[in-house]
């Protein structure tokens, strides 16, 4: 996959995985409200759901959590030059490991925090 489209896909993850996480929900629940797996809902917030996530997805879960949808497609200006200059680790990350990633709601979080 092209790795611009990779590091999008997981910025999108790991923003659903932050407002998850603030509205205090679990995957599991989250995934029921929205009708997915738990397990295709671990791989939207990791950015490993096969090459995209329809807009219809990202809407349903966008109403789960009780958000505007533009909150999970808006990137401030530090998110945006990374698809420019990816990290090395970045670029051949095709593997589907859930344990290989970190927290991706904590990365969202600390990224939200700086700029406050």
């Amino acid at each position: 996959m092209e790795v611009k489209k990779q590091i999008l896909l997981k910025q999108i993850g790991a923003k659903i995985a932050y407002y998850r996480t603030l509205r205090d929900m679990s995957q599991s629940e989250l995934a029921k409200r929205v009708y997915l797996s738990r397990s295709a809902l671990s791989r939207i917030e990791r950015g490993k759901y096969h090459d995209n996530v329809s807009v219809i997805t990202l809407s349903d879960i966008a109403q789960a959590l009780q958000i505007d949808i533009a909150l999970l497609v808006t990137f401030n200006e530090t998110e945006k030059q990374m698809w420019w200059e990816p990290f090395p680790s970045e670029v051949n990350d095709d593997e589907d490991d859930e344990s290989e990633d970190e927290n991706p709601a904590a990365v969202v979080q600390a990224e939200h925090q700086k700029e406050i």
